[in-house]
């Protein structure tokens, strides 16, 4: 009977912990789940101004497509590793993609763009790896301020109209809280 009372308790807390974490915001494609957390809030106002918010999401971007197992596993791993890096206070207030990530924004720049590359501007098809070798350049060593604008910090957007999530505390425990 205590391990059942255990195991509902830690089954209930783990529940709570991911409601107030949002975790089921991250299984959809809303951009605005990724201002879950406050640092994106600049990185979400940018690119909701750009060209590319009529046409791509933060996924469209920021996970692989090559197929259906990549892209999950991908977005988890990566969002759990976000996840980690602000509950142990790591995370930069301007971060700067990881190799992975850039090689999968990179990939996805030319997944869209294949035709301008190939056909407009002949700069062929590079990929990230060649950009790491000296080969190449990366699609943002050029447009530095697709699409989230340049300098994106806290205070780089600061009268920007972004509609911040509700809170997912019940009501009852917030008037508990005060």
């Amino acid at each position: 009977m205590l391990a059942i009372c255990m195991a509902g308790v830690i089954l209930g807390c783990g529940g709570l912990f991911l409601y107030l974490l949002r975790a089921h915001t991250y299984l959809g494609n809303d951009p605005a789940a990724c201002m879950n957390c406050h640092l994106m809030t600049p990185y979400y106002a940018t690119w909701m101004h750009s060209s590319h918010s009529r046409n791509a999401t933060c996924n469209d971007c920021h996970v692989p497509h090559d197929n259906f197992a990549k892209y999950w596993a991908f977005k988890g791993t990566d969002g759990m590793k976000h996840v980690s890096y602000m509950l142990f206070g790591l995370e930069r207030m301007a971060p700067e993609a990881e190799d992975a990530t850039a090689q999968v924004v990179m990939d996805n720049c030319i997944r869209c763009h294949a035709e301008l590359n190939t056909e407009l501007v002949k700069t062929g098809k590079i990929d990230y790896m060649m950009v790491q070798t000296g080969e190449g350049k990366a699609c943002w060593d050029c447009h530095r301020d697709v699409p989230h604008g340049g300098k994106n910090s806290l205070a780089s957007t600061p009268a920007a109209n972004v509609p911040y999530p509700e809170s997912p505390v019940p009501e009852w425990l917030q008037k508990m809280m005060k």
